[in-house]
């Protein structure tokens, strides 16, 4: 691949490249929707990945192309970049990643390159190709500006940057990316940001299956919608608790100013939220501000039109997912004889939560999980935002092979569209290493 990849670079640009930078995707195993509430998540980097093939040179050019004739070459002088959040095209992500950098070095005249992407992560599928590509620009454009960063701080100043294009993510994907190693996955947690290896137990593999319906976060409000209603149900939380809700932001704030369980969270969920939404003027009467302050001092820009919001169902969710991944790790560390089965009814519970509280499944992913668990997966659940994309699913090792083969018969081969992607679709994987440069020798 890094062979191919140079030739085309060389009859593109008409020189060699002279490194190269890999970033993967990931999966979520669990922890879905709650990064940006102050939660860990616990995933892990996949075998796929964005790799990029880089020439420095002295104008302050920056040429893209892509090896994928779909996404159109491109180019923009470095001391200009501009991020057009309307139209979410693959060379704005690169620009995040580009200006992330730029912005944190203060970078008066920063280096112009001629770089060539290559990505084997299927695109809006949930296995973050949008944040891979954000955390790979950014590791090209400190390289070919002579900086060093820590892993941590990358990870940082790409989830920041990543939000040019209009994503309130939270930064799981680039945490992974960054921090990921080979052979497990990671608990990663916030506020500091940390990982810790989570070995995985023996005698299953995570598959994933894309549902072939794709969903682009960028380019659709459900996902800044789902951060505004938890960011509206921490502050109707402090506020019945006396805190100072105007300071609260995430729900995490809310259980450690309280100093509480995610247990006795969730009761106070119940007593405090009802299941019925939410009109922006009850929101405004609950914490006793007048609709023109919601709107300019809570709601984001692209939130104003949104007329009803579902705290209670998002608060749950969140706090019971936030409990479900500390459970997992746990298993994971004691390896009790029935582990497998008892992460499979944590995985089964997740995607229950996801579909009823959160409401970010849709018909193709519920249906996929359906045939996933009928073929022998010991627990399987949507990953990633959620409204389309992958499930991944924990199947005994022993029983691959037929759970493949059934799950292609059922899934891909009852429907043309999904029968012509079925070998990009359908895929064992474990965990892989993060992101690095590499060298021409």
């Amino acid at each position: 691949r890094l062979q191919k990849l140079k030739e085309m670079f060389i009859s593109k640009f008409g020189s060699a490249p002279k490194f190269y930078a890999r970033a993967p995707g990931r999966v979520n195993l669990i922890g879905e929707h709650i990064d940006y509430c102050g939660y860990a998540v616990l995933p892990m980097a996949i075998e796929q990945d964005i790799l990029i093939a880089v020439e420095p040179v002295q104008t302050q050019v920056v040429q893209l192309a892509n090896t994928n004739s779909s996404y159109l070459d491109f180019s923009t002088s470095v001391n200009n970049i501009q991020i057009n959040k309307t139209k979410p095209q693959w060379h704005n992500y690169f620009l995040c990643g580009l200006k992330g950098i730029q912005e944190h070095f203060g970078l008066n005249n920063p280096t112009g390159m001629n770089c060539l992407l290559d990505g084997t992560i299927p695109p809006s599928s949930g296995l973050s190709s949008s944040s891979a590509l954000v955390c790979c620009a950014g590791l090209v454009t400190l390289r070919a500006n002579g900086k060093t960063l820590s892993k941590v701080e990358l990870a940082e100043i790409c989830t920041k940057s990543e939000r040019y294009i209009g994503t309130e993510g939270g930064g799981m994907d680039q945490s992974i990316s960054f921090l990921a190693e080979e052979g497990t996955a990671k608990l990663i947690e916030f506020s500091p940001l940390r990982a810790t290896d989570v070995r995985l137990p023996s005698g299953a593999t995570f598959v994933i299956a894309n549902s072939c319906v794709e969903m682009n976060k960028a380019a659709t409000s459900h996902y800044n919608i789902r951060v505004m209603e938890c960011r509206l149900a921490t502050k109707l939380l402090s506020k019945s608790k006396g805190l100072e809700w105007k300071k609260m932001l995430r729900l995490h704030d809310v259980q450690t100013k309280l100093g509480v369980s995610l247990e006795e969270m969730l009761t106070i969920v119940e007593e405090v939220l009802h299941p019925e939404p939410y009109s922006a003027e009850e929101i405004c009467k609950c914490l006793g501000i007048s609709l023109e302050e919601l709107r300019s001092q809570i709601l984001s820009q692209n939130m104003q039109d949104v007329s009803t919001f579902k705290l209670y169902q998002r608060a749950k969710h969140v706090y019971s997912e936030a409990a479900r991944v500390l459970e997992f790790q746990k298993i994971c560390s004691e390896a009790p004889a029935n582990a497998l089965q008892l992460l499979g009814e944590l995985m089964k519970q997740s995607h229950i939560s996801c579909r009823e509280m959160y409401e970010c499944s849709c018909p193709e992913l519920d249906r996929l999980v359906d045939i996933c668990l009928q073929f022998g997966a010991i627990g399987s659940r949507l990953t990633g935002a959620g409204w389309g994309g992958c499930t991944v699913s924990m199947v005994p090792t022993d029983k691959l092979n037929t759970f493949l083969k059934n799950v292609k018969k059922a899934y891909y081969q009852t429907d043309g569209q999904r029968l012509a992607v079925e070998n990009n679709s359908l895929f064992a994987t474990k965990p892989g290493r993060g992101a690095l440069v590499f060298v021409e020798a």
